[in-house]
């Protein structure tokens, strides 16, 4: 079909929808927006968070009161020292011993205490992570059809994985440094104050200039973090789709050109993250060279206050360790920053994804129908993948109980498109569905798509045992029951053929098995669903014209007594039909039994014909 195609290569990365939700140069449209949505999301865990900040603070105030006694010791040794030269005293080692025990003990607490701190963040930040993860897999079973079909499956994947890892790392590491950091430099800066106002207010001079240095430094820095975000998703992507089709990709000579878009991309990776790194690397050098100049211009002072005895020897020796104490936590909250637009990139990039319009709600009182006979109405049904192209125009037809209808037309007419429709993956634009006289957008999605069962041209099968994956169609079911459907879809024939049986385990790709045998397996899964509808769609095409033979009697037996949807390419699969629809175009251009349409010698005929190549006297 015409838009499938579209649909197709929008979903392996050629179309205009590769490279996901955001483009790789912009910047988070709404960081404030979105860190407030962090917090909001942080909020359930605010008593282990004020837990965390109650550690913090106690173990920021055991450390921050060490220096101060330091210098009381210093002091003592200095006074010791000039009393000994000068004959009239000695050092008092005793002081000095119990200074060093009480400053052991508070060190040792605060160690403590920032242990904990450590040990509930890191518990709140894999609980976020976890909750983040369980809301992004019920977003991808509550989004739409058509947003994976714009959206490549590395562009997913990096959200559930890099994004939401980069959160955990950041809260786990960052929040308590920023509440540690915090405390530290009020702490501090109280303790400066208790010693000497006037080398505070040298001391404070540092951090003007060391603000305005962020500052510069974010604004600049901002931007790549969340290119590094976006880029790092569009190369994972690229990956994923070139492993999964890499047979593909061999066959066409594809490698080289796979290599250069890899090259391309991972090229716009790089200078995004090594733009990223560089300007946090040169942030700690940067508050070093502004602290090395306080510590200048604080010993001058301190040297000269000390001469005048304002101050103590001791206190010099304090108010160095404390303004290094000041220094330290604010390049930390420097650092912070540059890792919090990181944060931010990859939490706009969750709560984007969170916040993507998911499918209509399901009816609030929903239709419960025991007995579906399975009679379909088309009712003048219109429909388009884009708000501009209507590819499904006036659809309307009228299907019996147990019917075997089938679907025909060239590429892009709009065959899958009904099918698609019927399951409500899509809903239409206008017009009615009917199922029994019911429109089907009164009954749950879950409780509609149980009434049907699907058989594709391509196959699903997940890496398990046989046995398991027939099981899918319907969880419940014995092995008694599941081997008897193997038996009706003629997978019991060659399945003791292979090795272990139904316990045989098929591999991720499923290719230990043969494409004729896969179909087999999956008609098997359908019987076993007992669906009151169903639909195959090319569910013959890729096989040979024995294995045809064999799938098309499993499909026979599948379709007894149920009304069934035949999407074909291959006519002389439908010759028995009870009605072929003949589309093209989005409409129904002829509509009969294969003997009728053939005697009509329209748009069917010439489809038959040129297929067979046969003239119509043959």
């Amino acid at each position: 079909m015409r838009e499938d195609k579209k649909v197709r290569n929008r979903r392996r990365g050629r179309g205009p929808g590769h490279g996901g939700m955001m483009g790789g140069g912009e910047k988070p449209r709404n960081f404030k927006g979105t860190m407030k949505k962090l917090v909001k999301k942080l909020s359930v865990y605010k008593v282990s968070i004020f837990t965390v900040l109650i550690f913090a603070v106690a173990s920021s105030i055991f450390s921050i009161v060490g220096p101060k006694i330091l210098g009381k010791a210093t002091t003592k040794l200095f006074e010791g020292v000039m009393a000994k030269i000068a004959g009239t005293g000695s050092i008092d080692f005793g002081y000095i011993k119990n200074i060093i025990f009480i400053l052991l003990g508070l060190y040792l607490i605060s160690a403590l205490f920032r242990y904990i701190q450590g040990w509930i963040m890191s518990g709140v930040s894999m609980k976020v992570s976890y909750d983040l993860r369980r809301d992004i897999s019920k977003k991808i079973n509550a989004l739409p059809l058509k947003y994976f079909d714009n959206t490549t499956q590395g562009e997913v994947l990096s959200r559930v994985t890099n994004d939401i890892d980069t959160l955990s790392q950041t809260l786990n590491q960052s929040l308590s440094q920023i509440i540690t950091s915090v405390t530290t430099v009020l702490g501090v800066l109280v303790m400066m104050l208790t010693i000497s106002f006037k080398m505070t207010l040298v001391a404070l001079v540092i951090i003007p200039i060391s603000m305005a240095l962020i500052m510069v430094i974010v604004k600049k820095s901002q931007k790549y973090f969340k290119q590094r975000q976006d880029y790092l998703g569009n190369v994972n992507g690229h990956v994923e789709e070139m492993y999964g089709g890499h047979i593909v990709m061999k066959a066409f000579n594809g490698e080289e050109k796979s290599i250069e878009k890899f090259d391309a991309l991972n090229e716009k990776l790089y200078g995004a993250a090594w733009k990223s790194q560089f300007f946090t690397s040169i942030m700690r050098p940067l508050m070093n060279f502004v602290g090395n100049l306080g510590y200048v211009a604080i010993s001058i002072l301190g040297g000269y206050l000390a001469a005048k005895g304002t101050i103590e020897v001791g206190d010099i020796q304090a108010f160095i360790q404390y303004v290094r104490q000041f220094t330290q936590p604010i390049s930390q909250i420097a650092n912070i920053s540059n890792i919090l637009q990181q944060t931010a990139a990859s939490a706009e990039r969750v709560f984007e994804f969170l916040e993507e319009e998911e499918e209509t709600k399901d009816p609030s009182n929903p239709l419960k129908v025991n007995n579906i006979l399975g009679k379909v109405d088309f009712n003048d049904v219109h429909f388009g993948y884009n708000d501009d192209e209507t590819i499904i125009n006036d659809f309307s037809v009228s299907v019996k109980s147990g019917q075997k209808v089938a679907i025909v037309g060239p590429t892009g007419a709009g065959k899958t498109t009904i099918v698609k429709l019927l399951m409500r993956f899509y809903d239409i634009d206008k017009g009615a569905i009917m199922i029994d006289g019911h429109n089907i957008k009164d009954f749950t999605r879950n409780d509609l798509r149980d009434m049907f069962g699907m058989v594709l041209q391509d196959t699903w099968l997940y890496n398990d045992t046989i046995m398991e994956n027939i099981r899918y169609g319907r969880l419940d079911a014995t092995d008694d029951e599941v081997v008897a459907a193997a038996k009706a879809a003629h997978v019991d024939s060659f399945v003791h053929t292979l090795p272990d049986g139904y316990d045989m385990i098929l591999n991720e790709e499923a290719s230990n098995v043969s494409q004729g045998q896969k179909q087999l397996i999956t008609i098997a899964r359908a019987i076993l669903a007992d669906p009151k509808i169903l639909i195959l769609d090319e569910a013959t095409s890729s096989v040979d014209t024995r294995t045809e033979l064999q799938i098309q009697r499993a499909m026979d037996n599948l379709m007894e007594n149920r009304t069934s949807f035949i999407i074909a390419h291959r006519l002389s699969t439908i010759k028995d039909a009870d009605t072929i629809l003949v589309m093209d175009k989005g409409d129904i251009v002829e509509q009969g039994n294969h003997k009728d349409l053939l005697e009509k010698d329209g748009f069917y005929a010439s489809l038959y014909y040129s297929q067979f190549e046969v003239t119509k006297t043959a």
